[in-house]
């Protein structure tokens, strides 16, 4: 599999330093990113991919509890603290372990494996439930064309047919692999479905899709 893009988030420059450390032992992990202030890690995170964040939980500017409120289940969290009573708090949102302070390298090893699990799956394998026309339908990412947001609904469109959902488009973006990248307002598409690209527009299949300007660069990038 490809390397872990992980971020470091903590308000004490030796617990950056010892995990930073940890980290290079690891061949698996990438350190794309560290900081003391989370401010600039919700920056970081607008402008750049990642998929692990080391993050504790007592910091001045912003606890780690309303960080992951402001970033939702896009990214996967390992959360660090000193204080225990923190965990249960924590376990709410979308995270892989609970490390307390101080951290031995068994220990983070143990969490860096949990993580390697959760990121390991075979794309053709990764599917999710949508309920559409009263029924519960699995779509299997690898089918998938595009997802178009239609109001209050989104419909998703597969290789073979298409499914019209109550959900945001945000919401569709946070479930799916990085295999998906969104080109416009309206339109997340599969990467490995485009036939063809263009200045203002891509083709998936025989479907055209637009690309909204401000989404171009990104696009552009993705498919480097």
């Amino acid at each position: 599999m490809n390397k872990i893009k992980c971020i470091i988030v903590d308000d004490e420059p030796l617990a950056i330093s010892l995990l930073e450390q940890y980290m290079q032992k690891i061949p698996f992990l990438e350190l794309v990113f560290s900081t003391e202030n989370p401010i600039e890690a919700l920056e970081y995170i607008q402008n750049n991919d990642s998929d692990l964040i080391f993050l504790d939980i007592q910091m001045p500017e912003l606890t780690g509890i309303n960080f992951m409120k402001i970033v939702g289940a896009k990214q996967k969290y390992i959360l660090t603290t000193a204080y225990s009573e923190y965990a249960l708090e924590g376990y709410e949102h979308n995270i892989v372990d609970y490390l307390l302070k101080p951290i031995s390298f068994e220990r983070f090893l143990k969490s860096a494996m949990k993580a390697q699990e959760r990121f390991s799956f075979r794309e053709e394998d990764a599917h999710f439930f949508v309920k559409s026309s009263g029924q519960q339908h699995r779509i299997n990412f690898n089918e998938i064309l595009y997802i178009e947001s239609i109001k209050d609904y989104v419909n998703i469109r597969t290789d073979r047919e298409e499914y019209i959902v109550l959900d945001t488009l945000k919401s569709m973006e946070n479930q799916l692999s990085d295999k998906f990248v969104r080109i416009h307002k309206s339109f997340i598409i599969n990467l490995d479905k485009i036939k063809s690209i263009g200045t203002k527009k891509l083709v998936l299949s025989e479907q055209e899709i637009p690309i909204g300007d401000s989404y171009r660069a990104n696009l552009l990038e993705r498919l480097k």
